[in-house]
């Protein structure tokens, strides 16, 4: 019997496997992709909250509503940029957006494809502006809240 499984592997991945491991930069980023049992059961939890929540935002209008009047608050006390992803908007999207022609909904973020809440401009053209993550997890807090 061999005593490791890379005695399996053809020579040309297990070349490759070796060099990663033993860059300190590669490996660092290969442990950074690991997650524990801790990690898997946080992530399970928020996005069954995240589930939860695009649920209500879907079938409940009054929720829909009370949301994105909230966010419209925040954007005229805090600033655009302080809520909003302003690097994948234009400035006619940001006036659409000061004006209130939005809707909110729950999608994955264009770089770290992490769902979360985002601004979904009316018309024809639907354009999805996510939130910053810190007021996306703000909102859902709000919610689990009250819930």
């Amino acid at each position: 019997m061999s005593d490791s499984f890379l005695d399996n592997l053809p020579s040309g991945v297990r070349e490759r496997i070796q060099r990663r491991l033993r860059s300190p930069i590669e490996y660092a980023a290969l442990r950074e992709k690991v997650k524990g049992p801790e990690d898997l059961a946080d992530e399970m939890n928020k996005n069954e909250h995240l589930a939860e929540f695009k649920f209500a935002l879907e079938t409940e209008p009054e929720l829909q509503k009370a949301l994105r009047s909230q966010v419209e608050r925040d954007i005229a006390e805090l600033g655009m940029e302080q809520m909003i992803d302003t690097t994948a908007a234009s400035s006619e999207t940001k006036q659409l957006i000061e004006r209130g022609q939005f809707l909110l909904a729950v999608s994955s973020h264009p770089t770290t494809q992490q769902d979360q809440l985002v601004v979904v401009l009316e018309g024809n053209v639907q354009e999805k502006i996510p939130l910053k993550p810190m007021a996306s997890e703000r909102y859902l807090s709000q919610l689990l809240k009250e819930v």
